[in-house]
């Protein structure tokens, strides 16, 4: 079961259920494939809302990896759409969402953090 305070989102992709996770190491990974100098640039890249389906995939395979399954991009890239491209694109923003915050400053919910500051894995 996911537990949200510290980023963890449930997705059902491929006709499988997994629990994603944005970890350090899958930040430090997002960091190194989209060429990003830290957390911020990391966020102001995701933030920009064009992403490509290469895009999509490194934060599925990321969050799948971060959530404690060991599956390479290839292996999630392999997953069927079953149920089409949208459970994948709303998984990627709501695992974003969870790691980032909704950019909504004094909003008062966990996630009303900066864009591009990722959320206490508490």
């Amino acid at each position: 079961m996911a537990n949200p305070r510290r980023g963890e989102i449930e997705a059902r992709l491929g006709g499988r259920s997994f629990t994603l996770c944005l970890t350090l190491g899958a930040l430090a990974e997002l960091e190194a494939a989209f060429g990003a100098d830290d957390l911020q640039a990391l966020g102001r890249r995701l933030g920009e809302g064009r992403v490509s389906a290469r895009d999509l995939l490194r934060i599925i395979g990321c969050g799948i990896r971060g959530g404690g399954v060991a599956m390479n991009d290839e292996e999630a890239a392999a997953l069927p759409m079953t149920e089409g491209f949208e459970p994948f694109v709303d998984a990627a923003v709501r695992l974003l969402t969870a790691t980032f915050g909704s950019g909504e400053a004094g909003s008062g919910s966990p996630n009303s953090a900066r864009p591009g500051t990722p959320q206490d894995a508490g």
